[in-house]
């Protein structure tokens, strides 16, 4: 049964409309941590940690991607919603072409300065090696996995959730398998890993591509797009809020890692990068959920549809609930069996990522309710909202909590950080769930 944005969504419903998207980002996760898994298991804990310290570069590139698509595709479902099919071609087409161009100019730029970021980072001797090539070969890359970010966002809108997972698991099997053969037989070290992820991202980047060019029947289609400035900008400040939670995160990460440079040296870089890998297939729940019921939010809202909204943002509440409870007792649980997959042939590491882990879990019980209020806000087109909360959980409170803890506690201070700062954010969400409640008929 096809889902569309007008339907009224029972849990069943629901679950139908959003598991493409779910599915998609958790398996776009695993693939993601694909590179780091072979890379520490055959190369070595020192290219394991340095494609951590340069990654947080790379992601900042990403985010682009993620910010045009969350609010582009929150602008093009409202427009949808009020039944101007037309401009929302228009819209979808400038935002699509508008990423590739950024992604051309802004991957060039960091792939001249990138040995004197790798410095900056804190990388010392082999591990700049390691960076410069990993990330360089990336950014040869970089404007296909923008473009296939935002493209994410838009087969939900599209209302082909289930065409964009497809494209995942071709996308990330191609990476898995590449990943081994270059990594594995061929022994290109990290030159091999980037390269893996970066074919698999030029086919999750030209597919779309060409899928939206060359069909016709669907709701939006790829046109020849007239770039107005309003609406443009509308769309990136209400996305900014994505854009900026992964700058923050980034940032932050580089941050993360400097203070465990001296903290712990390379075990600590490593560690920190066992459990963001695992911390990403994780939330990736979270994300795909909330990229799966903005559209419908979007749409709900351009039709003025009250009833529709308060149902989607009630049951998306008490879901949201229930996964939480489930992944904050698996994490505590599998914590050493999946640390060992990274790095069990180092005792002393893996004993180090399994208590960081253990603590790092309990920010869960916060994470999915904060990156769900986020993205809601988003698809009410309301982007500042959104961006204090991003700004807020990824940025300030881990800031604060981050030059506190550690010098008091070492290095399980960093772990708590992160869960103080979700805690903190929590609280803020809430404050601007209530206030906004009368203003946007949600409950």
């Amino acid at each position: 049964m096809k889902i569309k944005l007008n339907d009224h969504f029972t849990y069943s419903k629901l679950f139908k409309a959003v598991l493409p998207s779910v599915l998609m980002m958790v398996f776009i996760s695993i693939y993601s941590v694909v590179d780091g898994l072979f890379i520490s298991n055959f190369v070595g804990k020192t290219a394991f940690a340095s494609i951590n310290l340069i990654y947080s570069v790379i992601a900042i590139i990403g985010a682009i991607g993620f910010m045009i698509g969350s609010g582009g595709s929150a602008l093009v479902s409202k427009t949808l919603g009020e039944k101007d099919n037309d401009k929302a071609n228009q819209y979808f087409s400038m935002f699509i072409y508008l990423t590739i161009i950024l992604g051309v100019i802004v991957s060039a730029i960091i792939f001249i300065y990138l040995p004197d970021i790798a410095v900056l980072l804190g990388a010392e001797d082999n591990m700049i090696e390691y960076c410069v090539t990993y990330g360089r070969i990336c950014l040869v890359f970089q404007t296909f996995f923008i473009t296939q970010n935002t493209f994410q966002s838009f087969f939900v809108t599209a209302e082909k959730p289930q065409l964009g997972l497809y494209l995942s698991l071709i996308s990330g099997c191609m990476n898995m398998l590449l990943d081994f053969v270059f990594i594995v037989p061929l022994k290109m070290g990290v030159a091999g890993a980037a390269l893996a992820t970066g074919i698999s991202q030029f086919i999750g980047a030209v597919v779309p591509l060409i899928y939206f060019k060359s069909n016709k029947k669907l709701i939006i289609k790829l046109v020849r797009p007239t770039f107005e400035i309003v609406p443009l900008l509308k769309g990136c400040l209400n996305g900014i809020s994505e854009f900026s939670t992964n700058i923050s995160v980034s940032i932050i990460g580089m941050i993360f890692n400097l203070i465990l440079m001296n903290i712990a040296g390379e075990n600590g870089v490593a560690s920190y990068g066992v459990i963001l890998y695992i911390q990403f297939i994780f939330l990736a729940i979270f994300f795909g959920y909330s990229m799966g019921v903005s559209p419908i939010v979007g749409y709900n809202y351009g039709a003025q549809n009250k009833e529709e909204l308060q149902n989607i943002f009630k049951k998306s509440i008490k879901i949201v609930f229930y996964v939480t409870i489930c992944l904050v007792v698996l994490s505590e649980v599998l914590a050493r069996p999946l640390s060992a997959i990274f790095v069990g042939y180092d005792l002393k590491l893996l004993d180090l990522t399994t208590r960081g882990f253990k603590i790092f879990a309990i920010s869960f019980l916060f994470a999915g309710f904060n990156i769900f209020a986020s993205a809601f806000f988003t698809a009410l087109n309301n982007g500042i909202i959104s961006l204090v909360l991003s700004l807020a959980r990824t940025f300030v409170f881990q800031l604060i909590a981050v030059l506190i803890f550690p010098s008091l506690l070492g290095i399980d201070g960093i772990w708590i950080s992160v869960v103080f700062s979700e805690l903190l954010a929590i609280f803020l969400s809430m404050i601007f769930i209530v206030i906004n409640r009368n203003r946007y008929k949600y409950y």
